[in-house]
């Protein structure tokens, strides 16, 4: 980690709202890494439970997100007070669920600047435990694969562009220049709208699947249902149309198993893509009525203006993935984050 008097390469930035029983965990593989000098940021976002008290027994500097300003997402929100408190060149945004190789800070930056990338991302391992996570996450991945190529992402003259919040790495000048986290404040799919800035502004993206960062995204059914709820028909909007249609009508139905039969027929060669264990992958195949009832509800609550996530209430379109209101760039929020000074001393840098 970096000495406080000199600039690090790399700020590692880490939103947690109510995130104590994975926080340790992701702290303690980011502590202590070799490689580039690098800081760590963990924005506490009005935790009610001891993620913040977790945080402070870290050798991090733990500062509280602002007050949420009207028509932000609660992450955003979070995301750029710490954005505006990093000293680093790069930016390295990390959820508090993810676990990270020795090599994981090190890794992102050389291939960053091996690539001529200004914007990183990295799309987990995932871990899975339940049975639930077993076979809903692998078809999920699987879907989500086949939507967004990294081929095409790292293309610069495709316009596909895509990001995974997870691990995404990004040169402090290209994230500024575009507006940052404020720009992107009132999108649930905050990184891949982040990515889509990004590239639109003519800096080079690179996007792919890689084991130096895990994650397990939900500890429970009710928070994978949630969860996915919230995201999976931004995701895969077009699907989620058709598997809504296909309730209203006899076309609906006949559409409906068109779905069911295409999904079949191309099941075990697309779950291969999502990089699952061999058990997740056989046990996926009871996942798909599942994930089929997931993603109409999550068409629906977006349809509807009501999409919760914890704690918080949001209203959002389908079709541009943003909450209705205020069009255009939102302004920063008009708030100072509060810093709490780190309860261990040894900030030296590992290298």
């Amino acid at each position: 980690m970096s000495n406080s008097a000199e600039q690090p390469e790399v700020s590692v930035i880490v939103p947690a709202r109510n995130e104590e029983a994975g926080l340790a965990e992701c702290l303690r593989s980011l502590v202590g890494q070799p490689g580039p000098s690098y800081e760590i940021i963990v924005v506490d976002d009005h935790s009610t439970d001891s993620t913040r008290e977790i945080a402070q027994g870290f050798p991090v500097t733990t500062i509280t997100a602002g007050p949420l300003p009207d028509g932000w997402i609660g992450k955003c929100n979070a995301l750029w007070g710490g954005a505006n408190v990093a000293r680093g060149k790069w930016l390295l945004f990390t959820d508090a669920d993810t676990r990270h190789s020795r090599e994981s800070v090190a890794q992102g930056l050389r291939e960053a600047k091996a690539t001529g990338a200004a914007m990183l991302s990295y799309s987990p391992k995932q871990e899975v435990h339940s049975f639930a996570e077993r076979a809903l996450m692998p078809v999920i991945f699987a879907e989500l694969a086949t939507a967004y190529k990294p081929r095409d992402v790292n293309d610069p003259d495709s316009p596909a562009a895509a990001a995974n919040g997870q691990y995404l790495l990004v040169r402090r000048d290209a994230y500024f220049a575009v507006g940052g986290h404020a720009a992107v404040a009132q999108c649930i799919l905050e990184d891949v709208e982040l990515a889509r800035l990004v590239k639109r502004a003519g800096f080079k993206l690179q996007f792919r699947l890689s084991e130096v960062v895990s994650a397990r995204m939900y500890r429970s059914f009710s928070q994978m249902w949630e969860g996915w709820t919230k995201n999976l028909a931004l995701l895969l909007t077009f699907v989620a149309i058709l598997v809504a249609i296909a309730d209203h009508d006899r076309v609906g139905i006949a559409i409906n198993g068109l779905l069911t039969a295409t999904f079949l027929g191309l099941f075990f060669r697309r779950i291969r893509r999502a990089h699952f264990d061999w058990l997740s992958n056989a046990l996926a195949i009871g996942g798909l009525p599942l994930f089929a009832i997931l993603l109409r509800n999550s068409y629906i609550s977006h349809k509807k203006g009501s999409v919760r996530w914890k704690g918080r209430l949001y209203g959002s379109a389908v079709s541009g993935a943003r909450l209705p209101s205020s069009p255009g760039h939102p302004k920063p929020p008009e708030h100072s984050p509060s810093i709490t000074v780190p309860m261990m001393a040894d900030r030296q840098s590992k290298n």
